[in-house]
């Protein structure tokens, strides 16, 4: 994968997978200690110990398709390239939460990439998830809520086209900003 929002997307679908109904996203950079985070956590249906212990090895998976998985094993290579690493915590019954952690000036840290395009397509192909996506940069930060925008939609249905595409120009702005934000300074 080139770009770290493909990694999030990645995630993120194990997460509506295993079932989950709350999906989080948190990209947080901070430029004084010079690492970036990503943190997804879901209220899925958890993995147990044994199950965990080699979830990053690509040939554990779940899926009947095939024998490999190599979203985990993938997301922590690029975050270890970088001088980061990967953790996993879960429980069955009660959810996951994957970290990344990046050196963030590093020469091989991918991109974050089109989070707006993620975003877009993880809230449209599954309105009856909720998701919240943050993006924390410094003392900046930038909050979407799909349960603050279902409440504002009223009957108006959050995968209808004209509310995934203002979603889309919705993070694409705020991520935006926040960039702009720490150019300024």
């Amino acid at each position: 994968m080139t770009e770290l929002s493909l990694h999030i997307l990645d995630i993120a679908n194990n997460s509506v997978k295993a079932k989950a109904k709350h999906i989080g996203i948190i990209i947080s950079e901070d430029t004084a200690s010079n690492l970036l985070t990503i943190e997804i956590t879901d209220d899925g249906c958890g993995m147990d110990a044994a199950f965990l212990a080699h979830v990053t090895d690509p040939f554990t998976t779940t899926r009947t398709t095939r024998k490999v998985g190599m979203g985990l094993s993938l997301f922590q290579a690029a975050a270890e390239l970088t001088g980061g690493n990967l953790s996993i915590s879960s429980e069955v019954g009660v959810g996951t939460t994957v970290t990344a952690v990046f050196v963030r000036d590093s020469i091989d840290r991918q991109p974050i990439g089109d989070m707006a395009g993620t975003m877009a397509l993880l809230i449209g192909s599954n309105p009856g998830i909720d998701f919240v996506y943050e993006h924390v940069l410094d003392d900046q930060s930038f909050r979407l809520d799909t349960l603050e925008i279902k409440e504002i939609l009223g009957d108006v249905a959050i995968d209808s086209p004209d509310v995934v595409q203002w979603i889309r120009e919705f993070v694409a702005e705020g991520d935006a900003e926040l960039s702009n934000s720490n150019q300024v300074e």
